[in-house]
């Protein structure tokens, strides 16, 4: 550890820096960077220990930085999440103990998350997947099995009409022409409205949809609400795409939801326990893809993330204020740091 501590930790990232190893010589100016790999449930108290004597640290969507994380460790003040969503961080823990949170853009994920959830949902709709796995298999005979629906037929509903979701919605509604709703309890209808799409209430989406991409940020409100209530709503044949976060969906009720038929396929970029135990139950099911959650690996947008987390961290030794400070509240609580901009 250097004497000055500004040591850097770069925890659970299998990106940071690998494809731009440009971004990673920029941050080795600042201090020591050490690259750190916990398991994802890690207790608060043994992360404190690894991060002691840490100043930054680059956070991937794990492991949890929960109150005891924060009540054993004192040396970490930046945690810089390398993504968007920020719910495995105790927001209110790192504020009372001085810790500034900060997060990607929105925007710099948009295009990347987006269009992997239009690629889940063809793949769902075509049997792209067991298609091509036919022909490796020599089956190409069986091609008259591999009929799918046309996307610009269907009513696609979208959940979540944020930076991700609204762009999901731009591409199906202007690239294939389909009928697009959303729900969004935290957007204004008028907003929506402007953009061409239908607002719905959460039952009305659930009733009509043909498909349904789930792009919504994680809350106290909606942890589990695709559940079996929701999925006795849907349409029989639905299908499912979600590429926002895993604990949206009650798994126990989609696998019924699977055996029953009401879900006809599915695609998955999240999932609530990642990376995903080799023994879940979802890994037997043939029209449910699951990918590793891979949404924001667009060159563009990765870099763009890279770019961020260096950026914060400059900010921060300067006595500037880093963009996307996740509670504000501990720019008060720290003022004495901050001498640039407020």
């Amino acid at each position: 550890m250097s004497e000055d501590n500004t040591n850097i930790a770069i925890v659970n990232s299998s990106t940071f820096g690998i494809y731009f190893p440009d971004l990673m010589q920029r941050l080795k100016k600042i201090g020591i960077v050490e690259r750190i790999t916990v398991d994802p449930q890690i207790s608060g108290r043994e992360l404190a220990v690894k991060l002691k004597g840490f100043k930054f640290v680059i956070a991937s969507v794990t492991p949890n930085f929960t109150s005891e994380f924060f009540q054993y460790n004192k040396d970490v003040k930046l945690i810089a999440r390398h993504g968007i969503g920020y719910n495995n961080v105790d927001i209110k823990a790192a504020t009372e103990s001085g810790v500034m949170v900060t997060k990607v853009l929105g925007i710099h994920e948009r295009d990347s998350v987006a269009e992997l959830a239009i690629a889940l949902i063809l793949i769902c709709l075509r049997q792209i997947i067991p298609a091509n796995k036919a022909v490796k298999e020599n089956k190409w005979q069986d091609r008259r099995s591999f009929v799918g629906d046309e996307i610009s037929k269907l009513t696609v509903g979208i959940i979540g009409y944020g930076n991700i979701g609204s762009r999901v919605a731009e591409i199906v509604k202007e690239g294939f022409g389909s009928k697009v709703i959303a729900y969004d309890p935290y957007i204004a209808d008028k907003v929506i409205e402007k953009t061409g799409v239908t607002p719905v209430s959460f039952e009305e989406l659930l009733k009509t949809s043909d498909v349904i991409s789930l792009n919504a940020s994680l809350n106290e409100g909606n942890y589990h609400f695709i559940n079996k209530s929701a999925f006795d709503l849907m349409k029989n044949g639905v299908v499912i795409v979600n590429t926002a976060r895993g604990e949206l969906i009650n798994q126990n009720d989609f696998i019924e939801a699977l055996e029953s038929k009401k879900v006809s396929a599915a695609g998955l970029d999240v999932l609530e326990e990642e990376p995903i135990n080799p023994n879940n139950p979802l890994l037997k099911y043939p029209n449910v893809y699951i990918l590793p959650h891979i949404g924001g690996y667009g060159k563009y947008s990765l870099r763009k993330m890279d770019e961020k987390m260096v950026e914060d961290i400059e900010k921060q030794i300067k006595g500037e204020i880093p963009e996307q400070i996740v509670n504000p509240e501990v720019i008060e609580k720290n003022i004495t740091q901050f001498k640039g901009r407020k």
